[in-house]
């Protein structure tokens, strides 16, 4: 009965840390002053990303239909890129990103909407946002949001 569990449970496990990988091996930070200050550095916007790597199917959608897409790399050169999740299991964060994160979606994302892209200048200054994913492999809005907000 065991194996049996552990059987049906491995591949939301795995979904679940493939989701996490967003940030390794990427330009994706998690930290926001330290994207502040990269922004001023390099005088760029900040897309800023909003997920529930554990709970948030529209999140692992536009991971996978957004994120991993050429278009996407391309354009996100102009962007320094923040990492914002809220999870549900608490073991997949440190208490301190976790809190981090939570003051970062009552200042930037109050209605809690997930998955949300928004754009920020160096000062933190909201320009533009686009918010949900309707999991039909159309990314054509967030694409034109990175590339009407470069």
């Amino acid at each position: 009965m065991k194996h049996l569990l552990v059987i049906l449970l491995f591949p939301l496990i795995i979904s679940a840390q493939a989701d996490l990988s967003i940030t390794e091996n990427s330009k994706w930070l998690t930290d926001y002053d330290t994207a502040v200050s990269k922004a001023k550095k390099q005088d760029k916007n900040i897309l800023l990303y909003f997920t529930g790597s554990d709970w948030c199917p529209p999140c692992k959608m536009l991971k996978q239909d957004l994120f991993e897409t050429d278009g996407f790399k391309t354009l996100s050169e102009n962007y320094i890129l923040l990492y914002v999740d809220i999870p549900r299991n608490k073991d997949i964060l440190s208490k301190k990103q976790l809190e981090h994160n939570k003051e970062l979606l009552g200042k930037y994302n109050a209605r809690k909407v997930f998955p949300l892209l928004k754009v920020l200048n160096a000062k933190g200054k909201e320009l533009d946002e686009l918010s949900g994913y309707s999991m039909n492999g159309v990314v054509d809005s967030h694409l034109n949001l990175l590339e009407r907000n470069k």
